[in-house]
């Protein structure tokens, strides 16, 4: 199993909800976050001063997959949260040792 954590544009985020569920995919968890990265944030002026925005709000998307839809998914939130300019985030993949749902106390993908 593995974990994709995408940083991502907050006005895709209902664009790749809508496309992972068209995958099938409909646990995630999302949390907003501030980030800055290339982009480095924007200088603003308020009341004669000069002040630097450098952290910027993102969408941090967290999902659990078995291996086998790991490039699938990955390549399917590129598609969808790309504009091509900076800014656009980053997809992390991570090994998941294991997943256990509290429910019904299933391990591994079956938890998924």
């Amino acid at each position: 199993m593995k974990k994709i954590e995408a940083i991502i544009r907050p006005e895709k985020l209902e664009a790749v909800k809508d496309s992972l569920g068209k995958f099938g995919i409909h646990g995630m968890t999302v949390y907003q976050v501030m980030g800055c990265g290339t982009q480095r944030g924007w200088t603003e002026v308020y009341r004669g001063r000069e002040y630097s925005i450098n952290l910027l709000p993102k969408v941090k998307v967290e999902i659990a997959v078995p291996d086998h839809q790991v490039e699938e998914v990955v390549k399917l939130i590129l598609e969808v949260a790309r504009t091509g300019e900076i800014g656009d985030g980053k997809i992390f993949v991570s090994n998941l040792e294991d997943a256990v749902r509290v429910r019904t106390g299933e391990r591994g993908e079956k938890a998924l």
